[in-house]
Order: structure tokens, then sequence, then C-alpha cells
């Protein structure tokens, strides 16, 4: 668990990319999470979201599900994804059991809905950020064992031909 303290101080390093056509929600959320501290940047649409993912890694994707040129969706499985992977997190205003299935099943980190209430999307955030700092460790920790497997094989078939 992240302190409070080393919580803030990282936040000027997380990057946040919000994916929602409506212009006064993309200002408001960019108020509320560049108040935070976070970096934002923010997308109209799917195709502007893909560009920004390929130029940036972000540590989150906040996904609004009608988009006019793609569903949120089908977005999921369309951002570019980086190590670690972007934590995607849709938030929609048309909540549907099917939507919600679909989006788990490509991938939806979470799911919001609108009006979503600031401490339970800060909350979020904050739990997505918690869980992409554990698989960046985990993930660490099995690339150093490996490297030190392949390591052991080397030095040990280098004896043998010796």
């Amino acid at each position: 668990m992240i302190e409070e303290s080393d919580w803030r101080a990282m936040n000027d390093k997380i990057k946040i990319l919000i994916i929602d056509d409506d212009p006064e929600i993309r200002f408001t959320l960019e108020a509320v999470l560049s108040a935070e501290g976070y970096q934002v940047e923010a997308a109209e649409t799917g195709e502007e979201a893909i560009t920004k993912t390929e130029e940036k890694w972000f540590n989150v994707a906040l996904i609004d599900i009608n988009l006019p040129d793609v569903n949120g969706i089908q977005l999921l499985t369309k951002l570019v994804d980086g190590s670690p992977k972007i934590r995607k997190v849709i938030v929609t205003g048309f909540p549907t059991l099917p939507n919600a299935v679909d989006a788990v099943n490509k991938q939806a980190n979470a799911y919001l809905i609108k009006p979503v209430e600031i401490s339970a999307l800060l909350e979020t955030i904050k739990e997505q950020l918690e869980r992409q700092e554990s698989e960046k460790t985990f993930n660490e920790a099995k690339i150093g064992e490996y490297m030190q497997n392949r390591a052991r094989e080397f030095l040990e078939k280098n004896q043998t031909s010796s």
C-alpha cells in the first residue's frame, strides 16, 4: 500500500488520458485530475486517443462508451499498450449489463457510471495505479528470476565445456 505522502509526490509523474466527446466532461475531469497533481491529456475521439497512445504512454485511460467514431468498448483493444499496461476505466452515462460484460471481456479494468462521484473516480484511479504498480513489481521480479536462471545455465554450460 502506498502512503498518502508518497502518493502525492508520485502524482506529477502519473499520466491520465481522458477520452470523451463531451467538452464539459473533458474540461471538468481535466480540472479535477490536474488539481490532484496528475498530468492529464484529453481526446475527443477514439482515433485521437489511439494516436496519443502511439506517441506517449499513459498510466490510466478514462474511456467514454459513446464516441463519435468508435464504441469505447471496441477502443479498449485498440489503444496502444506499453509495459506496464494502461489501466482502462470505462466511464459511461449509458450503463447496460451487456456493455459491462463486454467491457470486462475486452480487458476493462473498471467500470464507472456517469455522473461519477469525484471521490469514487479518484479512488478508482488510485486502486488502478496500485494494481499497475503491483504488476510492474511482479514483472520486474519475473525478469530478474529469468535472467538469474539464464546466467546460471550459461555458467553451467561453460564449466562443462571447459
